[in-house]
C-alpha cells in the first residue's frame, strides 16, 4: 500500500517563503548590480561605497513609490474614461542588460570538477599572490582556495601591438600581468596602462558580461589567466564544504537552536575564517565585543 505524500515541513515552507520574497523584490538582481558597480569602482572603502550605493537605491525606490501614488491619484479621477488595469503581483519586468548572464552551478558541478594543476615556480606564485591580494574577488579566499585558484591559472602570451581583449566582446577570463605592459582603451580613447603585477578582467569571473574596455599589449606580454568556470567551481565546491561544516557547528550552539535550517545556512554563509597564532589574544575581558567565534581546528 502506497504511503500518503509527506506534508511540507515548516522548514520547507520557510525556505519557500524566503525564496518568494527574494524573487518578488528582485533582490538577486540588486545584489548582482551592486557587485558589478563594486568591481568597476574598486573603492578604497568598500563599506562606505556600499552604504552610499544602497542609499541611492532607497531614494530611487521612494521616488518610484511617489510617482506610482501620483499616477494612481490621477487615474482615480478618470475612472469613467480609462478602464482599470489588473494589478501585477510580480515585480515589473525591467530591460535586461545586454550580455549579462550568471550560469547556475549545482552541487554536482562542484563535485565533478577536476582540479587543474599548471606548474609554476615560487617566484610566479608569490607574484600572483601579491597581484590579487587587494582584489575584491579574491580577498575572502582562504589558503586552500587561493592555492587551487593559483594552480588553475594558465599562461597566455602576446606580442607587442596585439589585442588581448576587445571592448564589447564577451569575456570569460581574468588576467594577471606577469611580464610586460598593456594599454587600456575605452571607446577608442586611452585610459590607463597596467604593468607587471597588475590585473584586469575581474567581471568575467562573475558574469558573462561584455568587456568594458579594450586591452592591448604595449610590449611583448606574458599573462596568467583563469576562466570563469574554474573560478566558480573551485569557490562553489569550497563554499559547499564550508557550509556543511559550519551548519553542523551552528546546529550545536544553544543560542542558535531556535533558528530554522535556512536561517542557520544564512549565518553559515556569513562566517569568515580567522586565524590566530599560539598565545595570541582573541578577546580581552572588559573590552566591547561584537564577534562570535567557533573553533574549527
Amino acid at each position: 500500500m502506497a504511503s500518503p505524500p509527506a506534508c511540507p515541513s515548516e522548514e520547507d515552507e520557510s525556505l519557500k517563503g524566503c525564496e518568494l520574497y527574494v524573487q518578488l523584490h528582485g533582490i538577486q538582481q540588486v545584489l548582482k548590480d551592486c557587485i558589478v558597480h563594486l568591481c568597476i569602482s574598486k573603492p578604497e572603502r568598500p563599506m562606505k561605497f556600499l552604504r552610499e550605493h544602497f542609499e541611492k537605491l532607497e531614494k530611487e525606490e521612494n521616488r518610484q513609490i511617489l510617482a506610482r501614488q501620483k499616477s494612481n491619484s490621477q487615474s482615480d479621477s478618470h475612472d469613467e474614461e480609462v478602464s482599470p488595469t489588473p494589478p501585477n503581483p510580480v515585480v515589473k519586468a525591467r530591460r535586461r542588460r545586454g550580455g549579462v548572464s550568471a550560469e547556475v552551478y549545482t552541487e554536482e558541478d562542484a563535485v565533478s570538477y577536476v582540479r587543474k594543476v599548471i606548474p609554476k615556480d615560487y617566484k610566479t606564485m608569490t607574484a600572483l599572490a601579491k597581484a590579487i591580494s587587494k582584489n575584491v574577488l579574491f580577498a575572502h579566499l582562504d589558503d586552500n582556495e587561493r592555492s587551487d585558484i593559483f594552480d588553475a591559472m594558465f599562461p597566455v602570451t602576446h606580442i607587442a601591438g596585439e589585442t588581448v581583449i576587445q571592448q564589447g566582446n564577451e569575456g570569460d577570463n581574468f588576467y594577471v600581468v606577469d611580464q610586460g605592459e598593456v594599454d587600456v582603451y575605452v571607446n577608442g580613447e586611452w585610459v590607463t596602462n597596467i604593468s607587471e603585477g597588475g590585473s584586469f578582467g575581474e567581471l568575467a569571473l562573475i558574469y558573462g558580461t561584455p568587456r568594458a574596455a579594450t586591452v592591448k599589449a604595449k610590449t611583448d606580454l606574458k599573462l596568467w589567466g583563469i576562466d570563469r568556470d574554474s573560478y566558480r567551481r573551485i569557490l562553489m565546491g569550497s563554499t559547499l564544504r564550508k557550509r556543511k561544516m559550519y551548519e553542523e557547528f551552528l546546529s550545536k550552539v544553544s543560542i542558535l537552536e531556535s533558528l530554522e535550517k535556512w536561517e542557520r545556512l544564512t549565518v553559515a554563509d556569513a562566517l569568515e575564517p580567522v586565524q590566530f597564532e599560539d598565545g595570541e589574544k582573541i578577546v580581552v575581558q572588559g573590552e566591547p565585543g561584537d564577534d562570535f567565534y567557533i573553533i574549527t581546528e
